[in-house]
């Protein structure tokens, strides 16, 4: 009994320290975001392919691009624990079937390559600034249409997190059933972002109000509520398995 409720506690200390990995992820998403200078005066896709090639020429902006999108995948890669976490969380739900939380898995196998893939073409972009300007901006509009218009994974996996915080009958569920709510927010609010890629200007051009900010603050917010639900489960977790033993 006492092994069984060592490898408990062991695997709990674990799921911690996945956890606590994400504070760290964050910084390095925020200073990627803050060093790439198409970000923090987002790039209009109106610009002529001279425009674009302009930018990344410039002798200021080329190494801030590069260490931005190496910064960035690195981010991409160091979401993935968290992530399993949320569909750890899941599989210890009252479901019949753990079919949601490999609806879930499939969905954030998606998310983070795409992410990683976007940073590629804008790294290729970057990769030769001589090059003709078209290519320039061939790879630049390739980057911008895979980072604003391929949500999908990310509306998948918030809905589908939501439909299991909605069934799970337990008398104590793992999770509040408002975070099933604010998720169908969530996946609410990064629709409007698939459509980036049929405008070339307003809301929901990939640099709008609704493309670019609603969809990278909403993410932001997903990060920071659910980092706060699963410390509160694992918590939880832990206070059981203590009464318990």
């Amino acid at each position: 009994m006492a092994s069984t409720g060592i490898g408990r506690r062991t695997s709990t200390d674990g799921e911690r320290i996945l956890l606590w990995a994400l504070p760290f992820a964050v910084v390095f998403w925020i200073a990627a975001f803050l060093a790439f200078p198409g970000f923090t005066e987002p790039m209009s896709p109106a610009l002529t392919a001279q425009e674009v090639a302009a930018f990344y020429r410039d002798p200021d902006n080329l190494p801030r691009i590069r260490a931005s999108m190496i910064v960035f995948n690195w981010f991409g890669v160091a979401l993935i624990p968290v992530l399993m976490l949320i569909a750890m969380q899941m599989r210890r739900m009252a479901h019949h079937t753990p079919i949601l939380s490999y609806c879930f898995i499939g969905c954030i196998a998606g998310g983070p390559a795409m992410f990683c893939i976007a940073d590629v073409f804008w790294l290729l972009a970057a990769f030769r600034p001589e090059r003709d300007p078209a290519l320039i901006q061939l790879f630049n509009d390739m980057a911008w249409v895979t980072f604003s218009a391929l949500v999908v994974f990310l509306i998948a996996q918030s809905a589908f997190l939501a439909v299991g915080i909605y069934v799970d009958r337990q008398e104590r569920p793992v999770f509040p059933r408002w975070l099933g709510h604010f998720n169908l927010a969530v996946a609410a609010a990064l629709v409007p972002a698939a459509f980036a890629a049929l405008y070339q200007e307003g809301p929901l051009a990939w640099n709008g109000a609704i493309s670019f900010w609603l969809k990278n603050l909403a993410f932001g917010l997903w990060i920071l509520v659910m980092f706060w639900a699963l410390r509160g489960a694992i918590n939880r977790r832990l206070s059981d398995e203590g009464a318990a033993a």
